[in-house]
């Protein structure tokens, strides 16, 4: 019964994360997607198409940057003894990313580069809890980075939904996974609009320092 208590607990974190990361970066980044990277893609042809090249190019370089995300989150997982040491690390990087944020600001460099900079530390944030649901499939309730499957399989429920009514114990489970990542990732979505519109990319050190207290949390709960 823990288990799956801390399974929804981790679902519904890393979504908001996930959600909160890619808006921070597309609000206060320069319209750049950090968590879902092909997005990316039909930015930099938008950006192409309206004459703005410097920054169209910086939106391709985010898919290399996190494909060795990922690789190095493979490397790791697969070295790791601890399962939650992945999101350890992702925790790290976006504490550094939103500490660096507010140095470059203090000191007065906050300029194009610096900030495309941090923006892509995010994006290696994000390969890294990317990889780690890959894994790790089981920990989590589904994706908790790109939501289109998870939009699917909420559909097909609901359709079965209404065509059988709740007699199915399995679907009104699966229903009630899809609604705890969708619905988390657009809280998460919210907050990082908002946080990114007033307070810049620096604000990803909340959700750094949130998963730093879920690793803290996971681990103590092992010992008990």
């Amino acid at each position: 019964m823990e288990k799956q208590s801390n399974i929804w607990y981790v679902t519904l974190l890393l979504t908001i994360i996930a959600g909160y990361c890619d808006t921070v970066t597309f609000v206060a980044a320069d319209s750049l997607f950090s968590a879902h990277v092909t997005g990316n893609f039909i930015v930099f042809a938008y950006q192409i198409v309206k004459g703005s090249e410097l920054h169209a190019w910086i939106k391709l370089l985010t898919f290399p940057v996190f494909i060795i995300s990922v690789i190095i989150g493979g490397r790791l997982g697969a070295k790791a003894v601890d399962r939650y040491n992945l999101l350890l690390w992702e925790g790290l990087l976006l504490i550094l990313a939103g500490a660096a944020s507010y140095v470059f600001g203090y000191l007065g460099i906050f300029t194009e580069w610096p900030m495309y900079t941090v923006a892509l530390v995010v994006v290696c944030a994000m390969g890294l809890q990317n990889a780690f649901g890959k894994l790790y499939a089981k920990e989590t309730h589904g994706p908790t980075t790109m939501m289109t499957g998870n939009v699917t399989q909420a559909s097909l429920d609901l359709g079965s939904l209404l065509k059988d009514g709740l007699s199915n114990a399995d679907t009104v489970l699966s229903f009630k996974k899809q609604l705890v990542t969708i619905s988390g990732f657009l809280v998460g979505c919210f907050l990082g609009a908002i946080a990114g519109k007033f307070w810049g990319l620096g604000t990803v050190l909340v959700p750094g320092m949130a998963l730093i207290f879920c690793y803290i949390k996971t681990k103590r709960a092992a010992t008990l």
